[in-house]
């Protein structure tokens, strides 16, 4: 049954006030042995301890990994007198619970809720203390079928917390310690309907949305006279089932459905209960159908969303805050609103993170963005074998799909991440791999909780090993950390991509600027935020150097040593290219793959992360790259060999498609050798390809396959054109002699405008601009990192960013230009 954390007649307040102690472990056993005159500090709840150090300017890699060493304490008074109840939402992790003086409760997992009914006097001390965890971690059974070096120590797989912290080469130290979710006093108002709890099941069969809503009431309240339940302008009766529920079921004909908003609308409702004229705000729903589609094969992996196909794109969550595990609306906004900005329409929160509140998913709810959940288990050998450890990870799934229950955003849960990956490649047999965890518990909850969502037994899993790439999900780091070319994101023949495509992506400018990291490569400070595999002779900095070798034709260490601005430049624009063409490839028509998702959304640290967008909310290269890469109507070019090239046009909306595709070929960037196009007319949600040979309507050698002679061109620029307004919907780049690194005068121009508080820069260029980029220390360009062709301006709007302030001033650059321009206002 669905929980209400505040059930119907309840006042709910967060419990403030609270002070915090750090003592050595298991040296202060009560509250009432604790120094009056120590070291207390006022603390933030929700919070850790590593938010309370940053506060008082204490946190580095000492206190942060000394915090496992000691236990914590935290204490407040109630400032009146509460009859009602304490529910602490989220403790990590080993926790008591004092109340006046006496212990009342124990917890051991920072993924469970605990509430306790309390009748407390004005002034009662509420204490909580969190026992240190390393000397648990060492203490318990160390014999295990495999050991990943991913994330030590061991001792975790016995213990309810997060894999943050204690993951070395990419992820800060310390672990999560603290009340990070609210603690809440509750308390009834007298003669008020007491709602236990909510059981809301939604379904939609292509017309009709229904919705299934039952009540349980406390066993202290009788049924009201009336229950009637509110939604979309439909109404329906609830009726008593028993002594203590009502029940009823509300059938909606042609509803508004919930799309990902690269399909459709993300269309939501709002439902209400009136309970003998009390009306019940039950949020808002949506309705959708969503079935699996495992290929004609029946060995893939894809999502069907009312009935319509969605490849499904976007990136791995890491969290909001690394150090307080922020929650809430305000935390999460800034990151998702940039991930639907960049055409993001899914989300995975991987297994080594947290679960996330009921605040993101109504966000990915409102944003129209899907939600890939998994499960926090990774990697390791878990104690499938004892009981309490499978009742613990039941009530866990339990809580989750309760609480997540209307939410239509969430599509799958998934058992966790790498499991069977790491057991397979350390050699553990197929009938290791998996176990009663993944294949009684979860989806057993999910059939009886959440029978609209697709249940994942592993990321990855599906294939005779469990990482192959052309069978059920993989993780695919074929382009990326394996270093193949190009070419393998399509001889890998990819069904479903849960992470690809980790790099270490360079900050922008703006971002470096602050000095932390110091934008010296070979400093440890930035050498501490690029990302590496525990026990690896490289770092994934190699691995984005490696392809800026192969695009650019340079020396990565020469060029470092010798032109670190030009090294950085090249670097952001590396991932870009990378990114986009490898997503060209995987959505092309044709394509087996039905989805892939980047790692990661957002850097856990300052650095050359694996995130898309920086630690500081600042959208990198790979990010600007990945939004013309997820555009629901879209423009690709492929190389076919000897076929030539390929221009794919996708039209995912619900609208027909009338266009325009408009091909030329550039000899030295600025004399047009070949020229065509085409009307194209696509209707909704389809696609179609066309041949560049085709197009032309006799031979030319566009893809330089033929080889009859020296070149005749050395970039191709393809544009998707509105018919009737003529906008630019999508453009696409192939360069047959390869991106190279001659820089040329170019020609940029720049001119700024304004229509009231909004800004926009015009660019054009006289010779072809490769990865242009906006430069501008108070103002983000909307769109970056793009390449320009001549005759073709680009309007790019300016957002300033927060805390700045001044009108716009900044350069335009492109990596093969010798030359720049400038804009100000009024220059």
């Amino acid at each position: 049954m669905a929980r209400i954390v505040a059930r119907s007649g309840e006042r709910v307040e967060p419990l403030g006030g609270w002070s915090w102690l750090a003592t050595a472990a298991d040296t202060v056993a009560t509250p009432a042995a604790l120094p009056e005159d120590g070291d207390w500090q006022a603390a933030t709840v929700p919070g850790t301890v590593a938010g309370t150090l940053r506060a008082l300017g204490r946190l580095d890699d000492a206190s942060a990994n000394a915090i496992g060493q000691q236990d914590h304490w935290y204490r407040t008074r109630l400032t009146a007198p509460l009859n009602g109840r304490l529910r602490f939402e989220g403790l990590a992790t080993v926790t008591e619970i004092w109340v006046g003086g006496i212990k009342q409760a124990d917890s051991a997992s920072m993924f469970a809720a605990v509430e306790l009914a309390v009748d407390c006097s004005a002034g009662t001390e509420i204490a909580l203390c969190f026992r240190a965890l390393a000397p648990k971690l060492a203490a318990v059974p160390r014999r295990s079928r495999w050991r990943p070096t991913m994330i030590q120590p061991n001792g975790l797989r016995w213990f309810r917390t997060s894999a943050l912290g204690s993951m070395p080469g990419w992820c800060p130290p310390g672990l999560p310690t603290g009340p990070y979710r609210p603690v809440l006093r509750i308390e009834s108002e007298a003669n008020a309907p007491q709602i236990e709890s909510v059981d809301l099941r939604t379904s939609y069969d292509g017309q009709t949305g229904t919705v299934a809503l039952s009540l349980t009431l406390a066993a202290s309240a009788s049924l009201p006279g009336r229950a009637i339940m509110r939604c979309a302008g439909g109404e329906a009766v609830l009726h008593a089932d028993g002594d203590s529920r009502l029940a009823g079921t509300l059938s909606l004909s042609g509803i508004a459905p919930w799309f990902p908003h690269t399909h459709g609308e993300p269309a939501l409702h709002d439902l209400t209960l009136t309970l003998d004229g009390e009306t019940i705000d039950l949020g808002r729903i949506g309705f959708r159908s969503l079935e699996v589609d495992r290929g004609d094969d029946g060995e893939g992996f894809g999502l069907v969303v009312n009935g319509v196909p969605v490849f499904c794109r976007g990136a791995c969550w890491s969290n909001a805050d690394v150090t307080t595990l922020a929650g809430g609306r305000a935390a999460y906004e800034p990151w998702l609103m940039l991930a639907r900005e960049a055409g993001m329409n899914m989300i995975r929160l991987p297994g080594v993170m947290t679960y996330e509140d009921e605040a993101f998913f109504a966000l990915c709810d409102e944003l129209g963005i899907m939600v890939w959940q998994e499960m926090m288990l990774a990697n390791f050998d878990y104690p499938q074998g004892d009981a309490g450890f499978r009742a613990a990870i039941a009530a866990e799934v339990e809580a989750l799909l309760d609480r997540t229950q209307g939410a239509p955003s969430l599509v799958v849960l998934c058992g966790g991440s790498e499991v069977f990956q790491q057991s397979a490649m350390l050699g553990a047999p197929p009938e290791a791999w998996s176990g009663p965890l993944f294949d009684e518990v979860l989806p057993e909850a999910v059939a009886a909780l959440r029978p609209d969502i697709a249940y994942v037994p592993n990321s990855p899993s599906g294939g005779p090993l469990p990482f192959v790439a052309d069978k059920g999900v993989t993780h695919y780091y074929g382009v990326g950390a394996y270093m193949r070319g190009l070419d393998d994101a399509r001889r890998a023949n990819i069904r479903f991509a849960a992470e690809s495509l980790a790099f270490a992506n360079v900050p922008e400018e703006i971002s470096l600027r602050s000095g932390k990291p110091p934008a010296i490569t070979h400093h440890p400070d930035w050498k501490r935020g690029v990302p590496r595999d525990a026990g690896a002779s490289w770092d994934f900095e190699d691995v984005r150097d490696h392809y800026l070798e192969r695009l650019y034709g340079l020396d990565p260490a020469q060029l470092r040593r010798e032109d670190l601005e030009r090294y950085f430049a090249l670097s952001r624009a590396t991932v870009a290219e990378v990114m986009e063409e490898t997503f060209a490839e995987w959505r092309r028509p044709g394509s087996p793959t039905r989805g892939a998702l980047v790692w990661l959304l957002q850097d856990l640290q300052p650095g050359a992360g694996w995130g898309v967008i920086a630690s500081d909310g600042e959208p990198k290269s790979a990010w600007h790259g990945l939004a013309r890469a997820f555009r629901p109507v879209q423009l690709a070019l492929t190389d076919e060999g000897v076929n030539g090239l390929a221009l794919h046009v996708l039209n995912e909306r619900p609208e027909p498609l009338a266009a325009i595709v408009e091909l030329t070929c550039w000899r030295s960037g600025e004399v047009a050798v070949v020229q065509a196009k085409r009307e194209v007319a696509l209707a909704q949600r389809s696609a179609t390809s066309l041949s560049a040979f085709d197009l032309i309507g006799r031979f030319f050698d566009i893809a330089y396959a033929y080889r009859f002679g020296p070149p005749g061109h050395d970039v191709t620029s393809a544009v998707l054109r509105d018919t009737a307004s003529g906008e630019v919907l999508a453009e696409a780049f192939h360069f047959p002699l390869g991106r190279g690194h001659e820089r040329h005068y170019c020609g940029l121009s720049v001119q700024l405008e304004r229509d009231g508080d909004d800004c926009w820069l015009v660019l054009s260029t006289q010779r072809f601009a490769q990865s242009v980029e906006i430069v501008d220390p108070g103002w983000r360009p909307e769109r970056n990192w793009f390449h320009l062709a001549p005759g073709e301006p680009r309007r790019i709007r300016l957002r300033q960013r927060k805390g700045a302030s001044g009108a716009p001033t900044g350069e335009v650059r492109a990596v093969n230009a010798s030359d720049r321009a400038s804009y100000a206002a009024g220059g």
